[in-house]
């Protein structure tokens, strides 16, 4: 999609901080980090979100899943990280290209807020 700003971050026409790249996905540093670690990964083919995936990306999705975890530890997240894959407007998705933001370092507060 000619457009998407992540289409143009994973094919080179904005700059980014990377934190892994091979032909498939784009890992990089958030712009506007909410810890100490937050990075992204995306898979270069655009899918607009986790709704749009079909049983032919099973193997992609496989494969960011596995990513996240090494990288996650090449980041220094050796205590753990949260995952966040923000889904469809009402999911809070702000940027219309599938995404999986990786988190961790610091007091990573609840997601949820019981009381």
């Amino acid at each position: 999609m000619g457009d998407c700003i992540f289409c143009k971050i994973a094919r080179g026409e904005i700059p980014c901080r990377r934190v892994y790249e091979d032909d498939e996905v784009l890992a990089f540093h958030d712009i506007n980090p909410v810890a100490p670690v937050h990075f992204m990964l995306i898979p270069k083919l655009h899918l607009a979100s986790l709704a749009d995936v079909k049983d032919v990306h099973a193997a992609l999705l496989g494969r960011m899943l596995l990513l996240v975890s090494r990288l996650a530890k090449e980041q220094g997240l050796d205590n753990g990280f949260r995952t966040v894959i923000n889904t469809g407007k009402g999911g809070g998705q702000e940027v219309f290209h599938l995404h999986i933001h990786v988190i961790g370092g610091g007091n990573i507060p609840p997601m949820v807020r019981r009381g």
